[in-house]
C-alpha cells in the first residue's frame, strides 16, 4: 500500500538554529523538546500514514468549536458535575458562578503538570484583574488531584480560589474534549507553542514535573475554553492539540459583548 506524507510547516523566524535551545531547565528536573532539523526561517515536520499516495498539508490554524456543537442543555448537564477545590473540598459546577445572569469564563487545562498549561495559567492570572473589572468570573480547571493543583497554585503562583481539580476528567468527558496520543504529541496545532517560547520559558521558571497526575493516561487529555452567561453557553472552543489555547483577548471581547441584565 502506498504511503502518504503529511507535511507541517511553521515559522521559526524569531529563533535561529544557533541560538534556539529546545531544553527547559527546571530546579528538580528537565524537560526536553525534540525538534527536527531546521533552517533559519522554517521547520518542516513529516509523518507518514498507510493510506494513499496523495500528498496533504495540514494547517496549524486550529478550528474553533461552536457553542452549537454542544447540547442546548449543556449548562444543566455540566452543572451537576462534581469536581474539587484546590483545598480538596467537593463542589459542583453550578455553584461556581451565578446560574441566572453571571458571566463566567471556564478554562479547562490539560493537566497540572503540563508546561503549556502553566503558560496558560500564567496568562489567566495576568488577565484576571481585567476580567474581574468587567464582572466576569474567571475559573481554571485542570486534570489531577487537589494536591497537584496546589503545586501549580504555590509555585506559579496562581490564585487558588479560582482553581479546581477534576481528577477523573468528568467535565472533559461531558464536553467531549479531545483525548489521545496523536492529539497530544502529533497534532499540527501544537506547533503554535514555538511562537510563544519566551512566555512559556518564563511561566515554567518554578515548574516541577511532580504536578503531573499519578494516572499517566491523564496526560493525553486536551483542554478548551468556555464562556457562559448563567447556564447558557455562549462560546466553546476545544483545543486541537497541546498548547493550542484560545486567545484571551478574543475571550474578553466576547464577554464584553454580552448584554448586561
Amino acid at each position: 500500500m502506498a504511503t502518504m506524507i503529511h507535511t507541517v510547516t511553521y515559522p521559526l523566524s524569531t529563533y535561529s538554529p544557533s541560538s534556539f535551545n529546545p531544553r527547559f531547565s527546571f530546579p528538580s528536573r528537565s524537560l526536553s523538546l525534540s525538534l527536527p532539523s531546521c533552517s533559519t526561517t522554517t521547520t518542516k515536520c513529516e509523518f507518514r500514514s498507510q493510506k494513499s499516495s496523495k500528498q496533504g498539508r495540514y494547517s496549524i490554524v486550529a478550528k474553533a468549536s461552536s457553542a452549537t456543537d454542544f447540547s442546548q442543555n449543556i449548562g444543566d448537564i455540566l452543572g451537576n458535575v462534581s469536581i474539587f477545590t484546590a483545598s480538596g473540598e467537593p463542589v459542583v459546577f453550578q455553584d461556581l458562578w451565578d446560574q441566572n445572569e453571571g458571566i463566567a469564563v471556564v478554562a479547562l487545562l490539560r493537566h497540572f503538570g503540563c508546561p503549556c498549561c502553566w503558560e496558560l495559567a500564567s496568562e489567566l492570572k495576568e488577565s484576571k484583574a481585567r476580567f474581574d473589572s468587567a464582572g466576569v468570573k474567571l475559573i481554571a480547571i485542570g486534570v489531577g488531584t487537589p494536591d497537584k493543583a496546589r503545586i501549580l497554585a504555590e509555585r506559579l503562583p496562581f490564585p487558588s480560589d479560582c482553581l479546581y481539580a477534576d481528577p477523573e476528567r468528568k467535565a472533559y468527558d461531558v464536553l467531549g474534549f479531545y483525548y489521545g496520543f496523536g492529539r497530544t504529541f502529533f497534532n499540527p496545532a501544537s506547533a503554535k507553542v514555538f511562537s510563544r517560547f519566551e512566555a512559556l520559558q518564563k511561566a515554567v521558571k518554578n515548574y516541577t514535573i511532580e504536578a503531573t497526575p499519578d494516572d499517566r493516561s491523564s496526560v493525553l487529555q486536551q483542554g478548551g475554553m468556555l464562556v457562559f452567561k448563567g447556564k447558557q453557553l455562549l462560546y466553546a472552543r476545544k483545543d486541537e492539540g497541546t498548547g493550542d489555547h484560545a486567545p484571551l483577548d478574543d475571550i474578553f471581547n466576547i464577554c464584553c459583548k454580552v448584554p448586561v441584565a
